[in-house]
Parts: structure tokens; C-alpha cells; sequence
């Protein structure tokens, strides 16, 4: 049994972790330059980062790479340092994590359209996200999460990728923000059902407009594939700016009341905070579900 299952098999619900690029943002990261730079540049501010949610009450935690495919890298130029950057995201996890608490190896779209609609190749893609897992395997990561994605295709490029290079346990989530349906209109009982097809460990939903939205594609998904084990990370709400700020509307109590939503209506076995989550919104939510 992999060390994934093992928590999972151990623990009524796991605890996930909440935001990461806005966390780093307020610990200095220029709005617009890419978190996973941080990696290399600024190690100790990524260490900090991941250890406010294990401190927070999270039994596991994403890497700081979300962007970290190469074809979403080439915007910075640093398409040719995509493994580097993701095998040490993975290795600082590891150091904070030790072996209390997973470490996610966090995989995200790449922000290309697919063809025949875009120009990235299944090819393209599948290869990009291989080089991103398998990185993400020798720094030390427990399980993988393919998330905030929009498009079938993709996801299943990631899955594909992700398994050439990689035994890990997959975790799939996909972002119902368009009346229901990703932005390219795929419902959460088509997502539960390929997803099931394909044969991932754990599916769900995370980021989204409002926490309400989520839960229901979460119970749709439920729904389609009632033996599914689910994840859900929502943003907290919708921000709106205050001065040169953004704030989220979501309070910690509020985040930990619909936690407890989750997991009692949807069975949802492990939850988190995407956008606008803090440490202090984990810690509630840690302190609801965990008792």
C-alpha cells in the first residue's frame, strides 16, 4: 500500500492545504512573476509557506508548482529548468514534511489550448507534463494532483503523462466556474465518469466561483460514480479589492462550516481551501473536521 492510501486509509477525512500563490505574494513574490521561480531563488520563503499549513493542522500539502510544466515555464524562459524547479519544490516539501504529512506534487494546466482548437499536440502535452511528475517523483512527493483543469483532453494528456513516468497514486480535479461546467463546458458527471475511466485514485473539483458551486458539482460527481473518493479545494468566495488589494470574502468560520458540509453531504474525503485560502482558514477547518 502506498503511503498515500495509507492516510487515507487511516484517517476519516484528510486535511489539504489552502493558497499558494497569493501566500507567496504577501511573503514578497512580484505580482505576475512566476511562484515557481521561488524554488531555486528563494528557498526559505517556499519552506515557510509550506510549513504555516503543517503548522496550520494540514495532514498534507501541494508544492509550490502549479505552473511548472514546461510549456506553461517557456513564458518566463525558463522552459529548459522545468525539472530542476520541480524536483526541488518537491525536496523542500519533503525536509518540512518529514514523514507526518504528505507532500502533493501539484500539477496544473498549462495555459495552451489543445488542438485542434489551440496549437499544443497531445504529444506536446503528454511529454510536458511526464517531464513535471516524474521530477516531482525523485524530489520525494507521495501523490500527485492534476488540478484547476477546464478540458478533458488536457487532463487526460496529464494522466497519460503522468503515469509514463511515475507509479504515484493520481489525484484529478477539474474547475466547475461557468454555470456549473468548466470554461470549456464539461459537466461534473462527464468529468466523474472519464475520470473514473481513466482510473485515478481520488477526483473532485477545487478553485470555482463560490463555495456553494462547488459542493453541488462535488455532489454531481457523487452522483455519477457513487464509489468515487473525493477531493475538494474551494476558493474562499470571490475576492474584491480593497485599495491595491484583493480580499476574499470567505471567512475561516465560514470556510470550516462548509468543510464539515462536504464531508457530510458529499462524503468528500479529503478537503482544502485553492484561491484566497490562508493558514488561519486550514486551521478552522482542521479544527472542525479533525475534532
Amino acid at each position: 500500500m502506498s503511503k498515500f492510501n495509507s492516510f487515507l486509509a487511516s484517517k476519516p477525512v484528510l486535511v489539504a492545504d489552502g493558497a499558494t500563490g497569493t501566500q507567496l505574494q504577501q511573503a514578497g513574490l512580484a505580482p505576475g512573476s512566476a511562484p515557481e521561480a521561488w524554488n531555486l531563488d528563494n528557498q526559505d520563503a517556499v519552506r515557510a509557506h509550506y510549513k504555516s499549513y503543517l503548522d496550520a493542522g494540514a495532514d498534507m500539502f501541494l508544492t509550490n508548482t502549479f505552473g511548472g510544466t514546461s510549456v506553461r515555464l517557456k513564458r518566463e524562459g525558463l522552459e529548459d529548468r522545468a525539472a530542476e524547479i520541480n524536483r526541488a519544490a518537491a525536496q523542500l516539501a519533503r525536509e518540512v514534511a518529514g514523514e507526518n504529512a504528505l507532500v502533493v506534487g501539484d500539477i496544473g494546466p498549462t495555459g495552451e489550448m489543445m488542438a485542434p482548437l489551440g496549437t499544443l499536440t497531445h504529444e506536446v502535452a503528454v511529454a510536458s507534463f511526464a517531464e513535471q511528475a516524474g521530477a516531482l517523483a525523485e524530489g520525494g512527493a507521495d501523490v500527485l494532483l492534476i488540478e484547476t483543469m477546464s478540458d478533458l483532453a488536457e487532463i487526460q494528456a496529464a494522466i497519460e503523462g503522468a503515469r509514463q513516468a511515475t507509479d504515484l497514486p493520481i489525484m484529478a480535479s477539474m474547475s466547475f466556474d461557468t454555470k456549473g461546467r468548466t470554461m470549456m463546458g464539461v459537466k461534473p458527471e462527464k468529468a466523474a465518469k472519464v475520470l473514473q475511466e481513466l482510473g485515478v485514485d481520488v477526483m473532485g473539483a477545487n478553485c470555482g466561483r463560490t463555495l456553494t458551486e462547488t459542493l453541488e458539482a462535488v455532489l454531481k460527481m457523487r452522483e455519477a460514480v457513487p464509489e468515487a473518493v473525493l477531493i475538494a479545494k474551494p476558493n474562499a468566495g470571490l475576492p474584491h479589492a480593497e485599495g491595491n488589494q484583493l480580499v476574499y470574502d470567505v471567512t475561516p468560520d465560514v470556510m470550516a462550516d462548509y468543510a464539515k458540509r462536504f464531508v457530510e453531504e458529499a462524503g468528500v474525503k479529503v478537503f482544502g481551501g485553492c484561491c484566497g485560502s490562508t493558514p488561519e482558514h486550514i486551521a478552522a477547518v482542521a479544527a472542525v473536521l479533525k475534532g
